[in-house]
């Protein structure tokens, strides 16, 4: 049977490139942007028979400012440098809704309820769900440049929740999970915890 990689025989028609950084904010939190682009690569018509030109179709930022225990969403703002439809720009305020959730398991499902569907822009929608990720990622590096003190208890773990059941590693009865309530049981048994 051919594999799916040897059916790619052209140049691609269309791709869409999520860029994704965190940056320190000072104070413990940090600033995470995104970015969304989508390009086509040759020419369509439209449904009129209009021919469209190659190009970009969805150029997209947003940045969202994290901090606190558990870490938040602090505040977020979104810009829309290019869209196919200036009406798109409408949208970009949706982003405010999310300040003030918590990052933790369920974040996808809170931000399709409060900006997804006719709320706002799917393009918006599925940028701000990848880039919470990162901002889980950008929030631990930044606050692990500097040793810190080794958990007490299990729940004392800051966006554990976030990523308990998240993947086959990180199931409730996985192997991380194991690990870290290991490390956390041999720390009370030597009495450093």
């Amino acid at each position: 049977m051919t594999s799916l990689k040897d059916r790619i025989t052209d140049v691609p028609i269309h791709r869409r490139l999520l860029n994704l950084r965190s940056y320190s904010a000072g104070d413990g939190e940090i600033v995470v942007e995104g970015s969304l682009k989508d390009e086509r690569f040759q020419a369509i018509y439209d449904l009129s028979g209009d021919k469209r030109h190659s190009g970009v179709i969805h150029d997209l930022v947003i940045r969202l400012l994290v901090g606190g225990e558990p870490p938040s969403i602090l505040d977020a703002e979104a810009e829309m440098p290019h869209v196919p439809r200036e009406q798109c720009r409408e949208t970009q305020e949706s982003v405010k809704k999310i300040i003030g959730l918590e990052i933790r398991s369920g974040f996808g499902e809170r931000v399709h309820k409060l900006i997804g569907g006719v709320k706002g822009c799917a393009h918006l929608t599925h940028l701000l769900i990848a880039l919470v990720q990162e901002a889980l990622h950008g929030y631990w590096t930044h606050k692990m440049r500097k040793p810190g003190t080794p958990p007490r208890s299990f729940e004392d773990i800051e966006g554990l929740d976030y990523l308990i059941d998240s993947c086959l590693l990180w199931r409730e009865n996985g192997p991380l999970v194991k690990e870290i309530r290991a490390f956390i049981k041999q720390q009370k048994e030597q009495g450093l915890r």
